[in-house]
């Protein structure tokens, strides 16, 4: 209980650790491969468009992306979990945020694009978003 606590109520403990060497590691090589391969940027936008007008389509309240990631609101925050798991289930990995790393009321699904997702990785997310937007309408 103690450990569920903090990480759902201590902002402090979330945001206070610095990028790990490995991370910074991984950053600078990503700037590499990016400066070689500028198109990737491209796919990556291209990709989101495409899951975030996916997601629109199915009846989800999404972002409109201006990188990798679609923002589906979601609001209430055990729903936002449900429909995570329900991604999960689905084969479908996506981002989920709640109080306190988001305000009361707007939590959230984050999906997030790359740039070597193919047709099939976009049916399979249209999939799992719709099976979590059809589990949200039974609730």
């Amino acid at each position: 209980e103690v450990v569920e606590h903090i990480l759902n109520a201590a902002r402090s403990f979330i945001f206070d650790t610095g990028l790990a060497p490995s991370s910074a590691g991984a950053a600078f090589a990503a700037l590499s491969i990016l400066s070689e391969q500028p198109q990737l940027a491209k796919s990556v936008r291209s990709n989101a468009e495409a899951l975030s007008a996916l997601a629109s389509q199915i009846g989800w309240n999404v972002t409109t992306p201006v990188g990798a990631v679609t923002s589906v609101l979601v609001g209430d925050p055990t729903a936002a979990v449900d429909a995570a798991a329900v991604c999960a289930d689905s084969g479908v990995r996506v981002g989920c945020f709640r109080p306190p790393s988001v305000p009361d009321g707007v939590s959230r699904l984050r999906i997030t694009a790359r740039a070597d997702l193919s047709e099939a990785d976009l049916e399979l997310a249209t999939r799992g978003l719709q099976q979590a937007h059809d589990s949200m309408a039974t609730r």
